[in-house]
């Protein structure tokens, strides 16, 4: 038998079982589509946990000492950052305040909000993209610029309203964009000081996070053993490394990494039970025909083979379906404000996923067929 044959008569059996081979591509491209949802949108809110650690410029991260992730840090003392920009190797330090609080609605009632304070003079920490306004619009004054994505929550806003924020009465001097958070709690940017007026936890001699850039020749694990070393009861993170330790807080200790990682598992079983019965049901309708391949001289491994190129075949198939679904699906996350990202790596990988479930799937009808004796045919 030769290797092209196999596809070829692969093929012709795939095409001859319409019916079947029809609901074996509605389960794949299920379940395929379930995977791509699934992996998509846990990158989406990962990316969303650690957007303004990604977003903002610089290299190193000062913290509170066992500080989490970026949204519980606690308040460390001011003077950090004086000792943190006095240290050899570091071109520039800003301080940044994340903080918890309160918004009045028009209407009445209260929505929790995350407040993040900046320099508006350097801007390191603010917004990156702006849809209305200046993010240097928030200097000197109780000003405030709020996330498009927050309108969900906040109901419209406009350039120029007022509201209250922990009681205090802000202006709205600017909308930005892409600035989703992971807790779902509107992002509203202020400046450094009028944020730790906000808080009143934090106090006027406490910052939260000191952000800092390595300067040109220095090492960026140099620098950092160095902070380690000169400062006491914060931590120190690079970029990445704090970014990462987000997201593995959400990922793991909240179990929402656990609670996708089931239902991906779920996804692939179900896959591999549909592709598994349709192609045992084929194989078991055909077993005489089988019987008279391996009378004719075809081996274990022939037959084999073309029972995987079956499975192959609906594989490739139904991933292709459930790729073109799951992007013109895209806008439709987006537009029920749904994070979901889809990189390069994860298509290879659901792929890699579809060819092994379609494969392992076929084992059992490889086993039956490998045990078929051609005097099967002299029976009656």
């Amino acid at each position: 038998m030769v290797y092209y044959s196999v596809w070829h008569v692969a093929l012709r059996t795939v095409l001859y079982d319409k019916s079947r081979s029809a609901i074996t591509l509605l389960g794949l491209v299920f379940a395929v589509g379930l995977i791509f949802a699934q992996l998509g949108i846990y990158l989406g809110l990962m990316q969303s946990a650690s957007l303004l650690i990604d977003k903002t410029p610089g290299d190193i991260w000062i913290t509170s000492k066992n500080s989490k992730n970026f949204d519980f840090s606690q308040p460390i003392p001011e003077y950090i950052y004086y000792h943190v920009l006095s240290n050899e190797g570091i071109l520039w330090a800003e301080k940044l305040v994340v903080a918890w609080g309160v918004i009045k609605q028009k209407k009445g009632g209260t929505e929790q909000v995350e407040v993040v304070g900046y320099n508006p003079d350097t801007g390191i920490g603010g917004p990156w993209d702006m849809k209305e306004g200046d993010p240097r619009a928030v200097a000197n004054g109780n000003f405030g610029i709020i996330d498009e994505s927050a309108m969900r929550r906040l109901g419209h806003v406009e350039v120029g309203d007022y509201r209250e924020v922990n009681w205090r009465r802000l202006q709205v001097v600017g909308i930005s964009r892409g600035v989703r958070s992971f807790t779902t709690a509107p992002i509203v940017f202020t400046s450094y000081k009028f944020a730790q007026a906000l808080s009143g936890w934090i106090g006027p001699d406490n910052t939260v996070f000191v952000v800092a850039k390595v300067a040109p020749g220095y090492s960026r694990s140099g620098v950092i053993k160095d902070l380690k070393k000169n400062l006491e009861n914060v931590d120190v993170y690079s970029k990445a490394g704090f970014s990462r330790k987000t997201r593995l807080y959400w990922t793991i200790e909240t179990g929402v990494g656990f609670s996708f990682l089931i239902t991906i598992l779920v996804s692939f079983f179900i896959g591999m039970l549909i592709v598994g019965q349709t192609v045992y049901n084929s194989t078991v309708e055909h077993i005489r025909e089988f019987g008279t391949l391996k009378a004719m001289g075809a081996s274990n491994f022939d037959i084999s083979r073309l029972i995987f190129s079956q499975a192959l075949i609906k594989g490739i198939v139904g991933f292709l379906v459930s790729l073109l679904v799951t992007l013109a699906s895209l806008r439709l996350y987006k537009a029920a404000d749904t994070a979901m990202v889809l990189k390069w790596w994860v298509i290879v990988l659901v792929f890699i996923l579809t060819l092994v479930m379609c494969l392992t799937a076929s084992l059992v009808s490889v086993r039956r067929v490998r045990k078929i004796d051609p005097a099967i045919l002299f029976r009656s």
